[in-house]
């Protein structure tokens, strides 16, 4: 190789050296700004793919499995930022308490939040009261029912749409809709289909209704402005679809018979 070539060959790998990282200070600068990646998780007793819950050992969850695993690729800490449902996330979004989450999109958190790849696809039902004679979408849409759904949230938005008629009222924790429909007080709970079947099972008479009002759709997510985040956000997940991870984290939370279904 000509002297002219080697010498420009090597300022080339110099500054490719130097550059790379350049990049990985900036990145990690914008998604993990503490020196931990702060990772906002919501809890409930039930799990699934969006749901976390507490344990004796800290917390577990697939987020919880997501967000460990995506601090080891940084090389930095997990911490996990705890909330009582997606709605608190959201509302946390432009406050800087964190850096990644994994939750329902819409419309209306895409104005708060930016979204990587589509991990989850989950139908929308509601599960009614012990002794109920609801037994469809039209005897439940009606004067006097009372429907509750976790404040805030996409399945409370599309709740409210869907129902002309009944009263659709958000409580902020899983834990207190769970009283509620238990001891009569309310005659519906609003959420995905996996998470109520879970739920029916706690409660004996509860029903599960067999139609769907709403298909949600749950993904990785940053603060708005935060690109370098999100280019990282979504090259984790789509290597995660396809090298185990994803596969990982649902069998190791309960999950071992529910089919990944990414968009």
């Amino acid at each position: 190789m000509p002297a002219l070539f080697r010498s420009a060959f090597a300022g080339l790998a110099l500054a490719a050296a130097v550059a790379m990282p350049a990049l990985a200070d900036g990145l990690k600068d914008e998604i993990a700004p503490t020196g931990k990646l702060r990772v906002a998780i919501a809890i409930s007793p039930a799990g699934g793919a969006f749901w976390s819950t507490k344990t004796d050992a800290g917390y577990a969850g697939v987020p919880v499995d997501l967000g460990k695993a995506m601090a080891a690729q940084l090389g930095v800490p997990v911490e996990y930022v705890v909330h009582q449902n997606s709605g608190q996330i959201t509302d946390a979004a432009g406050k800087g308490t964190w850096d990644v989450t994994w939750l329902p999109k819409d419309p209306e958190r895409e104005t708060k939040m930016m979204f990587g790849p589509i991990y989850e696809v989950a139908d929308a039902t509601y599960i009614v009261k012990p002794g109920s004679v609801v037994t469809n979408f039209a005897t439940l849409d009606q004067p006097g029912i009372k429907v509750a759904a976790v404040n805030a949230t996409t399945t409370m938005r599309g709740a409210i749409a869907h129902l002309k008629h009944a009263t659709v009222t958000g409580y902020q924790t899983y834990d207190e809709i769970f009283g509620l429909l238990k001891s009569g007080e309310i005659d519906a709970f609003a959420l995905s289909r996996d998470q109520l079947n879970k739920m029916a099972q706690k409660i004996p008479g509860t029903r599960v209704l067999d139609e769907t009002f709403k298909k949600t759709v749950t993904a990785a997510a940053v603060p708005l402005g935060h690109s370098q985040a999100l280019t990282f956000v979504t090259r984790f997940m789509t290597d995660a679809t396809t090298n185990g991870t994803l596969r990982k984290a649902y069998d190791n939370n309960g999950m071992k018979d529910a089919p990944i279904r990414a968009e």
